[in-house]
């Protein structure tokens, strides 16, 4: 017993010790003894950039006062008596909860989020049963109302750990979730009804648990408050609430030392309650029974809002029509419609229910022209209604309707795939070696797809110069320079299109010497110098948003580093038809080896 209140001490102690010199020497010293966790820097300084003022301080070294006072009492050495094998069990589940509360926590945050779910709920749903069988609650239905609310408290948790395994989903909107904080409350009113009812725990512990409820009925609507407010809330100021709330949390902790340390008490029953309390108690506990569970039954046809605009469970649904169960499509539509990405206006107002949105999505679907969708729109509230609903945004909710006359709607991301791959085997089979007599040292030919909104052209260039951006730049400035539309600049070359295309055919060759020029059948001709300093000339390949060349490009810098001659011949054949051939030399000039009729008039 001696060791133990030397412990005591020793801990109580140093508590006061480093809130004593943090407050003189250091913000994070001061943070940690009065929070009893490791100083969030990054979170100081943007709450308090300039250090913690004065206001701060003086909350944090009252903190540290007040939480050392109630770790000297969760401290308190265990009250002497017999014990049976169930009193045992809860006395030291309750100290592993105590000891959670205080520093377990840290090292399960490291954890992923399922283990500490687990271990919340082996824990408490074992402290709930014994909670039952221990506490002589000397009436029935206290503890059928008792039972009741732990029940749904564990429930509330398995769905909490199965969400997080993603084996079920149930997203509680707000009104459940404040059921669920009348029920939490609830269970520890009955808890302590019990505990009097009981009549071994000490009137300290009671009253502790009767001040631990305003934990639930004044800090969770705060922090409810918080968690839903714009950021601007998180300034200088939020660090007063958010000290006050974890003082406060603590008194429940206490409570639950309490309960654990007076297990053996053994005192008489609390003297009988009169018969108008006894009333009291029944109404009492009927309400906490009944009421939550009727609010919880709801109408089917209540409305509800599963998704906001920013909701994290939206970016599930990035994913092909045919990938999607039938039971997901109506939430990716929901999701679609409240969509403010690029900071557009959602497609239906923020207080429309989901029931409201599918019913609209419907509706669309039968609209017979444009202006009977914008007329829905405008009916619906819609900030856009002008623009009208894309099918790709319909086939959602009416895929018989959309596949009917846009089947490839409905497809999946493998048949996406497969049709794009077939498509880039066709595009690239129409294209042919425009010299295949001629053999380079290497060589390529392919479809280039440019951007459908019309770009400059392609690069031939060393992709790992340095100074490629700047290069690139200047060959943008010069393409424009006379008809011929080819931009040279150092390292970079910008070959553009004569014709308003989005495909064209490009057949690159690289030679040891530079090629006859063979000028027949060819519209325009240019030659121009590039250069390597790291031995690397070539086309970009297609990049996932599809521009590029769609097939492997080779390096055309075939001598290594150095000054290379670059020419570019172009014909328009139906298609526009590209070959770029790439030999070592050392000459600057640019030459306009023959021009395109149209472009010289």
């Amino acid at each position: 017993m001696l060791l133990w209140r030397i412990y005591r001490i020793v801990i109580v102690g140093l508590v006061l010790v480093l809130a004593a010199a943090g407050a003189v020497s250091s913000d994070a010293l001061l943070w940690t003894a009065a929070e009893w966790e490791p100083a969030p820097h990054m979170e100081l300084e943007f709450l308090a950039r300039d250090g913690l003022d004065a206001t701060a301080k003086a909350a944090l070294i009252a903190a540290a006062v007040v939480k050392a006072a109630f770790l000297w009492l969760i401290l308190r050495p265990l009250a002497p008596g017999p014990l049976n094998g169930r009193e045992r069990a809860l006395r030291w589940l309750l100290y592993v909860a105590v000891a959670h509360a205080l520093v377990l926590w840290l090292p399960l945050g490291w954890l992923p989020d399922e283990v500490g779910l687990t271990f919340s709920l082996v824990l408490w749903g074992a402290i709930n049963v014994l909670f039952l069988l221990v506490i002589r609650w000397r009436s029935r239905p206290l503890r059928v109302a008792a039972g009741a609310m732990f029940a749904i408290m564990t429930a509330t948790t398995v769905n909490e750990l199965l969400d997080e395994v993603n084996l079920l989903d149930l997203e509680p909107g707000l009104v459940v979730g404040v059921v669920l904080v009348v029920c939490g409350v609830a269970a520890t009113v009955l808890t302590i009804v019990g505990q009097h009812r009981d009549g071994r725990w000490s009137r300290g512990t009671l009253i502790a648990g009767w001040v631990s409820l305003g934990d639930s009925v004044l800090v969770y609507p705060v922090v409810i408050v918080f968690e839903s407010a714009d950021a601007e809330i998180f300034s200088g100021p939020a660090l007063l609430p958010q000290i006050v709330m974890d003082v406060s949390a603590l008194v429940y902790t206490v409570w639950l030392a309490a309960t654990a340390r007076q297990m053996p008490g053994g005192g008489l029953p609390a003297e009988p309650l009169s018969p108008a309390g006894r009333r009291v108690v029944r109404v009492v506990v009927a309400s906490v029974t009944v009421l939550p569970l009727a609010v919880l039954i709801q109408p089917e046809s209540t409305p509800r809002i599963t998704f906001s605009a920013g909701s994290m469970g939206c970016d599930e649904w990035d994913t092909s029509f045919g990938d999607l169960k039938p039971e997901e499509r109506d939430d990716v539509f929901v999701c679609l419609a409240r969509d403010e990405m690029g900071g557009v206006p959602p497609m239906f107002p923020h207080t429309a229910s989901d029931q409201q949105i599918l019913g609209y999505g419907r509706a669309l679907c039968h609209a017979r022209s444009r202006e009977e969708q914008e007329a829905l729109l405008r009916q619906a509230g819609s900030e856009r209604a002008s623009w009208g609903v894309d099918s790709s945004d319909l086939v959602y909710v009416c895929p018989e309707i959309v596949g009917a006359t846009q089947p490839e709607l409905l497809r999946s991301s493998e048949e996406e795939e497969a049709d794009h791959k077939a498509y880039i085997a066709e595009q690239n089979a129409r294209c042919r070696d425009p010299w295949p007599r001629t053999k380079g040292v290497v060589q390529a030919t392919a479809n280039y797809s440019l951007f459908a909104d019309g770009d400059y052209g392609y690069f031939v260039h060393d992709p790992e110069d340095k100074a490629g951006e700047t290069w690139a730049d200047q060959a943008v400035e010069r393409l424009y320079d006379d008809k011929a539309q080819v931009g040279a600049a150092g390292s970079a070359v910008l070959v553009g299109h004569l014709e308003d295309v989005s495909d064209l055919c490009l057949t690159v060759k690289a030679f040891r010497t530079a090629p006859p020029l063979r000028l027949a059948g060819w519209d325009q001709v240019t030659e121009v110098p590039i250069t390597t300093p790291n031995g690397h000339l070539t086309v970009p390949e297609a990049t996932w948003e599809g521009v590029g060349a769609n097939a492997p490009m080779p390096n055309l810098a075939i001598k290594g580093k150095g000054r290379y001659r670059l020419r570019v011949y172009v014909r328009i054949t139906g298609d526009e038809e590209h070959l770029v051939v790439v030999y070592p030399g050392t000459s600057k000039k640019r030459l306009k080896l023959k021009t395109w009729e149209y472009a010289s008039e």
